[in-house]
């Protein structure tokens, strides 16, 4: 064999007769490889004619090298996982678990992250969900959502907008839990010391960090469709994201939270009684009432939490566990359990039966969204347990038809506002244990208003009553489409820990992704990022980006109404474990990355 030397970029190798270079492919296949390091490397060789038996080892090492990282890539973590919206977020709720903390202490410390580099979607003005699965397997809810204040605007509901919009104004503010939420779930499942896990965010907000590419995204979005003098600047959040100028922060430019970091810090201090009776409690307070607010000390100081057993149903091989009504776990399981009922396997999502399930899929989330006007507050309205009832699933399965869809009135659908907003996260520990959380402060900066005195973004929560609602009374919780939730195989050797962000692009997301992963054979990653429909509050199919035009124009054709949603905010969080193979996954859509050991 003739060879000779040829220099390749920054070195020297032999290049054989067909161009591979043969030190360099025996470096490349004798370590560790990734996808993307086979990749870059390839387009570094000089390939010349070739022997056809020599490419075919080539072939075959590629072969072998894409089997490798195939496994890697499943198998990325052994040990525990945490999947928040950001890597900076993953990678504080994986330090907890590194020093020793619980699956919540994780959980409890990127989510307090997360009310930085997305405060859009969260913070300690909001309401969060609790699902926690203990070592034993049990899986418990610990609720914080917003409640109706006392002194609530009397005709609230008619202040309702008609369209999709930013519901703003202090009129609209609940009973903010999520503090009391975090207490109550570190009570019961933390390990480390509750200051500890503010420790990481305190930091952050008092340094700084850069301008997250996402909520810069964002802001130029509402800049956009002319929403920043509302949002922004009446609301008093130019205090935050505006330079002297009052023009927003771009990229590279550092956010600080110094009025937030004292708040945390007084919080990590005295514990969660400082932010419900304490000075911040009166700080708070005063803020929103000084915007016309009906939110009161005594709201604060007698807000509850509420705990419960998780609601569990049986979906084929796997337990499904997830939080009561008002929540929207009910609704999630309703699709699910009516989808299983057409045995689906991965040729349920190829070629001719590929139309046929997502027309089902349709017709299944047409009638979920029929029922949502009955899933309110057990404690204020009669309860909801048919929903997931197996008399009522087969009695809604024999309604949907394969060759073609309705008018709204067949799933006694009543037009209805959609809304957006929201943060999950997921976390695996070490240990088996377990927490998916949803936290929110409702639309995109909640009710925009801003307490400058503690840092505060309120939330909106009241306005999830619209459309939903004749009335609301002191104490209620308002619907949501929130579904943090656990799924297990029968046999314990498989968990799926999983939730979504987006408003009323939740359920779809989520059922979506948890069919693609555990019945059509799809990885968690590719579960996530595949693209979703949504079906709006008008019954009208509306198909993210990118979405399968034939699939598209085939539902044209059974009738179902078609409209074009011009943004779409779902977000999914998961980790999925398999013996001791862990796999998460932080959306790619809301810039996510998971971390993990």
């Amino acid at each position: 064999m003739d060879a000779s030397l040829e220099q390749m970029d920054s070195f020297s190798c032999c290049v054989l007769p067909e161009g591979v270079c043969c030190a360099e492919v025996a470096r490349l296949f004798s370590a560790p490889s990734s996808e993307s390091k086979v990749s870059e490397q390839r387009e570094r060789f000089i390939l010349l004619p070739a022997d056809h038996a020599l490419l075919e080892v080539w072939a075959n090492l590629s072969r072998d090298a894409a089997a490798s990282t195939k496994h890697s890539k499943r198998c990325v973590f052994t040990n525990a996982a945490v999947a928040a919206d950001s890597l900076m977020c993953s990678d504080i709720g994986r330090e907890m678990l590194l020093q020793g903390g619980s699956a919540v202490d994780a959980a409890i410390a990127a989510l307090l992250c997360t009310g930085l580099v997305n405060p859009q979607s969260m913070g300690l003005g909001g309401g969060a969900i609790f699902t926690i699965m203990d070592k034993t397997g049990k899986v418990k809810i610990i609720s914080s959502r917003e409640t109706v204040p006392k002194n609530v605007t009397a005709d609230l509901l008619n202040k309702c907008s008609k369209i999709p919009t930013f519901e703003t104004g202090s009129h609209w503010i609940g009973v903010p839990g999520e503090i009391r939420g975090y207490e109550r779930a570190h009570q019961l499942y933390g390990k480390l010391p509750w200051a500890k896990l503010f420790e990481p965010s305190i930091k952050l907000a008092r340094e700084g960090f850069p301008m997250p590419v996402f909520l810069y995204q964002f802001l130029q979005k509402i800049k956009l469709i002319n929403y920043s003098e509302k949002l922004i600047y009446s609301s008093g959040l130019c205090e935050l994201f505006c330079h002297k100028n009052k023009t927003l922060f771009g990229p590279g430019d550092i956010l600080r939270y110094p009025r937030l970091a004292e708040t945390m810090e007084t919080i990590a201090k005295e514990g969660a009684d400082a932010f419900y009776t304490g000075k911040i409690a009166k700080d708070l307070i005063q803020d929103v009432q000084a915007r016309n607010g009906t939110l009161s000390l005594e709201d604060l100081s007698t807000f509850e939490v509420r705990e419960s057993d998780a609601r569990t149903v049986q979906i084929g091989d796997y337990k499904m566990h997830f939080p009561p009504p008002p929540a929207g776990g009910a609704i999630l399981s309703f699709i699910l359990k009516l989808m299983h009922e057409f045995g689906l396997s991965p040729a349920s999502n190829h070629g001719d039966q590929k139309t046929l399930t997502l027309h089902r899929f349709l017709e299944a989330v047409k009638f979920a969204n029929g029922q949502k006007p009955n899933l309110k507050d057990p404690r204020f309205n009669s309860n909801t347990q048919y929903i997931t009832d197996e008399k009522f699933i087969q009695h809604i399965r024999a309604l949907i038809t394969d060759d073609r869809t309705h008018d709204a009135s067949y799933y006694n659908i009543t037009p209805s506002v959609d809304r957006f907003g929201t943060t999950h996260v997921s976390v695996m520990a070490a240990d088996g244990t377990a927490v998916s959380v949803t936290s929110t402060i409702n639309h995109m900066f909640g009710a925009a208003v801003y307490s400058p005195k503690t840092g505060i973004i309120l939330n909106n929560e009241l306005a999830d009553f619209c459309g939903r609602a004749d009335k609301i009374s002191p104490g209620e919780q308002p619907p949501s489409s929130m579904a943090p939730v656990i799924l297990q195989s029968v046999s314990q050797q498989k968990t799926l820990v999983i939730g979504g962000s987006g408003g009323s692009m939740i359920t779809s997301a989520m059922a979506l992704s948890i069919m693609n992963h555990l019945w059509f054979g799809m990885n968690l990653n590719e579960s996530i990022a595949a693209k979703i429909v949504f079906v709006d509050g008008n019954n009208n199919l509306n198909f993210e980006k990118g979405y399968n035009k034939s699939l598209i124009k085939a539902m044209e054709a059974l009738g179902h109404k078609m409209a074009n949603f011009p943004h779409f905010f779902n977000v999914v969080n998961g980790i999925s474990k398999e013996g001791q193979c862990i796999s998460a996954v932080s959306d790619a859509r809301k810039h996510g990355k998971s971390a993990g050991y």
